[in-house]
């Protein structure tokens, strides 16, 4: 599951799209295996085994036996799975990954995740009224922009690093994400263009209206 939980968040961890607005620890576990697909959510944590079964940090394999509580499951996991979160946090210490997708379950996390987000939608919202200032625009096609390029980056260590131990189904999740953020990233200068030439036409017709008020 943790693994699945990091490929989902690394896939599915995109911003809100135009026609759409949406909303969009310290738990560091041994492996966490990078999730597949989940739908603008943010995984749990970095630290322990990422195969697509591996339990979370401190919660037993179901099935397993209950002789070595909380490590054995942990150390088995993390034989399972090549991937390294805490590895690779060291590597990408910066990459917004670990602020925005990776496994946890820190409330604290959880907490700030859900507050950005709400942010971010806020600012989407007046984007999409017409209502943002142009370094409002600005500011949140420069977010959407880092979000993506640092999950591309983030997917392709991966896919570098551990690409041939993964199974086919986790290599091409990851090269699905790659995909999906590179097109959201060809879509930003023209989202920036549209956004812009919206705002000057709302803001023109707001001048005109005012004068209008005026009278002669």
């Amino acid at each position: 599951m943790v693994l699945m939980t990091v490929l989902m968040a690394v896939l599915w961890w995109l911003p809100p799209r135009e026609d759409n607005p949406s909303s969009e620890a310290p738990g560091r576990e041994a492996r966490s295996r990078p999730p597949p697909p989940a739908v603008d959510t943010v995984a749990p944590t970095p630290s322990r085994s990422v195969a697509p079964q591996a339990t979370l940090a401190g919660e037993p394999d179901a099935g397993s036996a209950p002789s070595a509580p909380e490590q054995a499951p942990a150390l088995e996991a993390a034989r399972e799975h090549p991937v390294n979160l805490e590895k690779l946090r060291e590597q990408m210490p910066d990459n917004l990954y670990w602020e925005l997708g990776a496994p946890t379950k820190d409330p604290e996390i959880l907490r700030r995740r859900e507050e950005q987000a709400g942010r971010w939608n806020a600012l989407l919202g007046k984007v999409q009224s017409n209502t943002a200032t142009e370094e409002e625009i600005h500011q949140y096609y420069d977010h959407r922009r880092a979000v993506s390029e640092d999950f591309i980056a983030f997917a392709s260590r991966v896919l570098q690093e551990h690409g041939a131990q993964l199974s086919e189904q986790e290599r091409g999740l990851y090269e699905l994400s790659i995909q999906m953020h590179r097109t959201r990233l060809e879509e930003i200068p023209r989202q920036v263009e549209d956004a812009l030439g919206r705002k000057a036409t709302q803001d023109r017709r707001r001048e005109e209206w005012r004068r209008g008020q005026k009278g002669p």
